[in-house]
């Protein structure tokens, strides 16, 4: 099947097709440019965001996410160990739930196993292999693109028909925005989030060398699996405490509590690129990860070989196995109700 090539040119926004499936439908990408020169790239495999170049005053631009140099590479990252999700939209729902299992209305939900004996992000057939579809674009100040996805009741055995819509907007003052809404036809559960691999000095840098600072004083108690016990415990005099900044952990995947909304829930800083990213969110946690890596057959961006502390990820959620914690903040979305969630990453030089 020949790929149809499809390119609209716009004063900051120019969409194209990448590519096929393994099933031959077609994948789209749209790059979004602010005035000051800012440029966000996402394609519509998995809503992924795959290149964020941030200008820095001396008329660089740094790519600050993780990502591969092609949309094979994206694809077949899925069906090999240790997917890294790089730059992909999570759902049904995002983290852990315990045993795959939840109960729903008095009847028990049976998901797939992709962790140990959990469901993890959705299960195995998740929100990052669908492909979405580009809505609408918006030009000028403040661009953004909107991509939707339905996913069918029954899909990865999750109830309900629920239809996805999720806004990137690349600011004018080098934010992007994140704003997702959902419907669902019958009760379901539903944590959305974005798992970008961050580094503010580019592909070849260590996050190990940038600083991380997390206001929160709480953390969520987790098993050796990596799911939540059911206990909130405090930072202090542990080895999550971030109130104050320090490096970055070489390996952490842990989901911290956020009390107030209006402030930052986590920052990164690079004092090689002498640039922060702040993250502000409506979601109850702000789930950080390091120790993500790919395989050698994989692709990635300028031929970097990735390692485990090449990205931290900054998963704005509800907290994991929320459908079997009864004390964990509400996760059900019903008919007629939608869900909705925001988060800003903020870009600035020191």
């Amino acid at each position: 099947m020949e790929i149809k090539q499809i390119s609209h040119f716009t004063p900051n926004f120019v969409i194209k097709s990448v590519g096929l499936t393994t099933d031959d439908q077609v994948v789209d990408s749209c790059e979004l440019t602010n005035k000051k020169g800012a440029k966000v790239k996402v394609i519509t495999f998995g809503a992924t965001l795959t290149s964020l170049q941030i200008p820095l005053k001396n008329g660089k631009l740094v790519d600050v996410v993780l990502g591969f140099d092609n949309l094979e590479s994206y694809i077949k990252s899925f069906v090999l160990d240790g997917c890294p999700y790089f730059g992909s939209t999570v759902g049904r729902y995002a983290g852990r739930i315990k045993d795959s299992v939840f109960e729903l209305n008095g009847k028990k939900i049976q998901l797939s196993t992709n962790n140990f004996n959990h469901s993890l992000h959705g299960g195995i057939d998740n929100f990052s292999r669908k492909i979405w579809t580009i809505k609408n674009v918006t030009a000028g100040e403040n661009p953004s693109v909107i991509l939707t996805y339905c996913s069918p009741s029954g899909e990865e055995n999750y109830p309900g028909d629920l239809n996805v819509e999720l806004r990137y907007t690349l600011t004018e003052e080098n934010e992007l925005v994140l704003e997702y809404a959902a419907t669902t036809t019958e009760e379901t559960v539903v944590n959305l989030t974005h798992h970008t691999y961050f580094n503010l000095d580019g592909h070849e840098g260590n996050v190990c060398n940038q600083e991380l600072q997390i206001p929160s004083q709480k953390t969520v108690e987790i098993t050796n699996e990596g799911v939540p016990t059911g206990n909130i415990i405090a930072v202090q005099n542990t080895d999550f405490d971030y109130r104050t900044s320090r490096p970055c952990p070489a390996s952490i995947d842990n989901s911290f509590v956020i009390e107030n909304n209006d402030a930052v829930a986590a920052s990164l800083m690079s004092s090689a690129n002498n640039l922060k990213m702040d993250v502000i969110t409506d979601q109850p946690s702000v789930h950080i990860y390091v120790g993500g890596k790919t395989a050698a057959e994989l692709k990635n961006k300028e031929g970097v070989a990735y390692h485990s502390q090449s990205g931290i990820c900054f998963e704005t959620q509800n907290f994991p196995d929320a459908p079997n914690q009864p004390l964990f903040p509400n996760a059900i979305l019903k008919p007629l109700d939608t869900y909705k969630q925001k988060t800003i990453y903020k870009f600035q030089e020191l």
